[in-house]
């Protein structure tokens, strides 16, 4: 027999002998006389087995028992988990008893409410007891007078009973509290009997989060070593602090919560900050129950914040925080002041380059170093993406090993497509260098722009250039000429020859006349882009990256903000960042001197002209008779030419 099935045959027994003294104080106050019995102990069975012994014959008594500790903390002691029961530990009534800060008269009170669903008989002694047949229900009147020691206070909402919502009360017109039906919780009544589960009224907002996956990356699991130290170390009589995870990887942060509930036993629940209830009352509710939880379960709570801005969207998070207690994960970008309890900010962002590397050899083997070398340098995935995309291709490299590279690369790509697709307009690279016509220098400039792409990591990593240098690790380019000059042509070469996925942004899906939403779609097309290594071409970027205005009125000042944004962001971007423009001198100087390279596209002369012309037909296609001489006189872009 297991532990678990041992401490529920006990707290059986317990229960059994609590009804039995239950129903003696019950029927004796029926008689009219005093009871004869005034503590379970005195009606306690003779003890049982040793397997038995922890079972402490004390009746639902609150003295001398430790003071309720914050709910959820570390090394708080739950009566039963999902897969274990210790002998050492206390039948379920006592331990709520304990955890909530019942008195003894509180708990008497509890089971009289909870007996009703045990004992079919209990309505009929009750109405006896009360000498009133219309009121066949326990009552806090019923309680003051059949138990020893009662206190006034229970009826008060700050007293245990009602502010945890353990009972429910039916007070219908203007009939007394003190004589209302009283009802016990259903969650609670099925704690008391053994059968513990988290409440119906709050898993429809919750979510399993899972358990921590592949092991953390160092980076990572530092933080979580450091969170796990500071809960250790908090009070255990005191709110814990709120945990806040800051930074943009939100799968990273949710390992590294995975990882420190794993550590301290307690089961991980998701939360959507948007689900919480808005009304302050049903806020309250939920905020109540959840502290309840956390005092019956080993829980913790995850809240996803992310994309959820300060304001008036926010103050329902800020209430549940407030309020709710045990240990709670906040992911959020930045950190979250005024709580009206104390917090701990926690940085987490992707694993390093290093890292990163490591995992794709560890997932690959060491036979595949080079192939771990290369796709850490160009994407910044996490250990569960790395593992996941490593077996997909390994799998399916077991038919055709010489694809397994090509295989990696193509699943990195997909793993990005997703987010990025829902931003930008995809362009699929169809030209390559064969196909632009350029004087020599601004070409030589465009494969200096591939060639950096491609080696920047070695320069980075092991050359030493990284530790010196946290910003500026992207590549921010320029191509400027008049429409049709060839400057897209030139950006889907490059990505073709980088093997990269190109995406034009359409600035009507990023602008937009809403105070702060530029910024925030902005930061979500970056982000996407700087976790799949895509090219971000910025087709029209005067539009965009234009010059900042003197402030006249508000539109001014939040027209350069979005400026400024745009300028933090470029230089904080790790990936390749293509801006074209027709009217240079629009752009704000400090673009331009963030831009590694200025790409002119000159208006086409007669020779590049011919060789257009001459390219432009497939090769199918018969051009026999066409007088490409005549044709390249005319005084026509690329792009004109195309159309034509």
């Amino acid at each position: 027999m297991s532990d678990l099935d041992l401490w529920l045959a006990a707290n059986d027994r317990y229960l059994a002998t609590a009804m039995t003294w239950l129903r003696s104080r019950l029927e004796s106050l029926a008689a009219g006389v005093v009871p004869a019995v005034t503590d379970v102990k005195e009606i306690a069975p003779a003890p049982e087995p040793a397997q038995d012994a922890w079972l402490r014959n004390v009746m639902l008594s609150g003295e001398g028992q430790p003071k309720p500790t914050e709910a959820g903390a570390p090394g708080v002691q739950t009566p039963f988990a999902a897969d274990a029961a210790p002998r050492d530990r206390l039948p379920a009534l006592a331990h709520l008893s304990q955890q909530l800060g019942l008195s003894e008269f509180e708990s008497q009170t509890l089971l009289l409410c909870a007996a009703m669903e045990f004992d079919t008989g209990m309505g009929a002694l009750c109405a006896r007891a009360q000498r009133d047949a219309a009121r066949p229900y326990p009552t806090f009147g019923l309680a003051l007078a059949a138990f020893e020691h009662p206190a006034w206070d229970v009826l008060s909402p700050e007293r245990p009973l009602r502010h945890w919502r353990l009972v429910e009360i039916n007070q219908p017109g203007a009939q007394p509290l003190i004589n209302s039906a009283l009802k016990a919780d259903e969650r609670i009544v099925n704690y008391i009997k053994g059968l513990n589960y988290l409440d119906d009224r709050l898993t429809p907002l919750l979510q399993p989060a899972g358990r921590a996956g592949a092991p953390l990356p160092p980076s990572q699991a530092a933080v979580a070593e450091a969170i796990i130290n500071l809960l250790g170390r908090a009070d255990p009589h005191a709110p814990l602090p709120v945990l806040q995870l800051l930074g943009a990887d939100s799968r990273g942060k949710t390992a590294v919560a995975q990882q420190a509930a794993a550590e301290l036993h307690l089961t991980l629940y998701r939360l959507p900050a948007e689900a919480l209830p808005a009304p302050t009352g049903d806020n309250e509710t939920f905020a109540r129950l959840w502290q309840r939880e956390t005092a019956l379960l080993p829980l913790a709570l995850y809240i996803d914040a992310a994309q959820l801005e300060r304001g008036a969207q926010s103050s329902p998070l800020q209430r549940f925080l407030s309020r709710g207690s045990g240990v709670i994960f906040l992911d959020t970008r930045e950190a979250w002041p005024d709580f009206g309890r104390a917090s701990a900010p926690f940085d987490v962002a992707k694993p390093l380059a290093d890292e990163q590397q490591a995992v794709w050899a560890a997932a690959l083997g060491a036979a595949e170093g080079a192939h771990a070398a290369r796709l850490s340098g160009q994407f910044s995935l996490d250990g569960a993406a790395i593992h996941a995309i490593a077996a997909q291709a390994v799998a399916a490299s077991a038919r055709d090993p010489a694809g397994l590279g090509r295989r990696l690369w193509t699943g990195c790509l997909d793993q990005a497509r997703p987010a990025l697709d829902q931003l930008a307009q995809a362009v699929a690279p169809a030209a390559g260098w064969d196909d632009l016509e350029l004087p020599a220098p601004e070409l030589g400039l465009l494969r200096q722009i591939a060639a950096q792409v491609k080696n920047r990591m070695a320069v980075y990593n092991d050359w030493g250039f990284r530790g010196r240098m946290n910003r500026g690790l992207g590549i921010s380019v320029l191509f400027a000429g008049e429409s049709g000059t060839g400057k897209t042509m030139a950006a889907e070469v490059v990505a073709r020859d980088l093997g990269l996925l190109l995406y034009r942004i359409d600035l009507s899906g990023v602008v937009s006349k809403y105070i702060g939403e530029t910024e925030k779609n902005l930061r979500k097309l970056f982000d996407a882009a700087e976790d799949g290594g895509a090219i971000l071409f910025f087709d029209e970027a005067d539009a965009l990256f234009g010059k900042r205005s003197e402030v006249k009125d508000s539109h001014d000042r939040y027209a350069n903000i979005e400026v400024n944004y745009l300028l933090q962001r470029m230089e904080a971007y790790r990936g390749l960042a293509i801006l074209a423009t027709n009217m240079k001198a629009a752009l704000d100087q400090a673009f331009l001197r963030r831009l590694r390279f200025i790409v002119s596209f000159p208006f086409p002369g007669p020779q590049e002209r011919l060789a257009i012309w001459r390219k432009v037909f497939p090769r199918d296609t018969p051009v026999a008779g066409v007088d490409f001489q005549r044709l390249a006189r005319l005084n026509l872009t690329g792009g004109s030419i195309h159309n034509i």
